[in-house]
């Protein structure tokens, strides 16, 4: 297994740690949202990481990485949102639930390595502030595309840039923790 798809593993392991126990806690209480508060979420996050950067301090004692984690965990979310829908009763199975983030977590993984294959890896020549703004620009993405209400001319659509958000959330925990 290359190093890459190590320290993906990795990431994936501590963040589905954290969403489990969060889900522990909370339950399934984010079923509720819409896909477009999943997205505002998201928003909020990536924001509040860009914001850091610029300043350089922050003044709640919450970092940047629990931040870009929340981001891997709601663009899952997103997913599961976008296949689901929202919905009031918020019952679904932990089990299942667990089962669901594997899923998308493996297929972020999947096409993390065929653009890996592709790409050669250029992302770990990047900046980390890059990643928070292509993940702000994704989120500006899917705003478009939920105000056009999913018709697109040419463009993926929004599940393609949660995928995206996913991996480059995983690009820059992984940049983080070589440093």
């Amino acid at each position: 297994m290359s190093s890459t798809s190590k320290q993906f593993d990795s990431v994936i392991k501590k963040s589905r740690e954290i969403f489990e126990k969060k889900l522990h806690d909370y339950g399934s209480s984010w079923r509720i949202m819409r896909p477009r508060s999943v997205t505002d979420q998201i928003f909020i996050k990536a924001q509040r990481i860009r914001s850091i950067e610029e300043k350089g301090k922050q003044k709640v004692d919450e970092g940047i990485i629990p931040e870009y984690i929340g981001i891997l965990n709601y663009a899952i979310i997103g997913l599961i949102q976008l296949n689901l829908g929202n919905t009031d009763n918020c019952t679904l199975q932990k089990k299942e639930i667990m089962n669901m983030y594997d899923k998308y977590a493996a297929e972020a993984k999947s096409l993390m390595e065929n653009k890996n294959h592709d790409y050669g890896e250029a992302w770990r020549d990047m900046r980390i502030s890059s990643f928070t703004d292509i993940i702000l620009m994704r989120i500006m993405r899917i705003k478009q595309i939920e105000d056009l209400q999913g018709e697109t001319f040419i463009s993926e659509g929004i599940d393609a840039n949660y995928y995206d958000m996913i991996n480059y959330a995983i690009f820059a925990l992984i940049r983080m923790e070589e440093k």
